[in-house]
């Protein structure tokens, strides 16, 4: 009966293998926010080369005819690409598809260019500014202040108060709902000019 045994332990390693995913995915979108936050300042990926607006590159082609059109040389593979120039974002699924691309309001404080990845979650906080948010996606921050996406729960995308640090890049809800099922734990962020 060796067959029938090695086929339980098998069924048994894949069942725990799905429930551990399962509570791993629960766990990442449930994180309060205040233990989901960096505690090291994220970088740029060391020797960024070809991604455009990294140290010493200037800013990345862009189509004048067609400005939603994905950066030249914006990276491969699946990836987010934020443009801190144009304060646009584009989803990039398999094959270098562009998945959406949507218009946002930057922050106060920007990314440097580089490529970086989503490092926390959270599914609804309070935002820096005061502003109840939810589906944020960090990937970065820059002198304390913590970078990432999110919409706000009012719907509204005005631009943060001038003087104030913060580093919500904010989407509406919908492309906020977007960036939540396309940009888990690990996927890459690309920061352009």
């Amino acid at each position: 009966m060796p067959s029938s045994s090695s086929a339980m332990v098998a069924g048994l390693t894949a069942a725990a293998l799905t429930a551990i995913g399962f509570l791993a995915h629960q766990a990442s979108v449930t994180v309060p926010a205040e233990l989901g936050r960096p505690r090291a300042s994220a970088s740029p990926s060391p020797g960024v080369s070809g991604v455009p607006g990294a140290p010493g590159a200037s800013k990345a082609p862009r189509d004048e005819r067609h400005p939603e059109a994905l950066p030249t040389g914006s990276g491969k593979g699946e990836r987010v690409v934020y443009s801190v120039d144009d304060d646009r974002v584009w989803l990039v699924g398999a094959g270098d598809r562009v998945q959406r691309t949507f218009r946002v309001t930057p922050s106060t404080v920007d990314p440097a260019p580089g490529t970086y990845t989503v490092t926390s979650r959270s599914n609804r906080v309070t935002g820096s500014d005061g502003t109840p948010v939810e589906h944020v996606v960090r990937f970065a921050s820059v002198d304390g202040v913590v970078i990432g996406f999110s919409a706000a729960v009012d719907g509204s995308t005005e631009k943060p108060a001038p003087g104030v640090k913060t580093g919500g890049i904010r989407e509406s809800r919908a492309d906020g709902d977007a960036m939540w099922d396309f940009a888990t734990i690990g996927q890459k962020v690309v920061v352009v000019r």
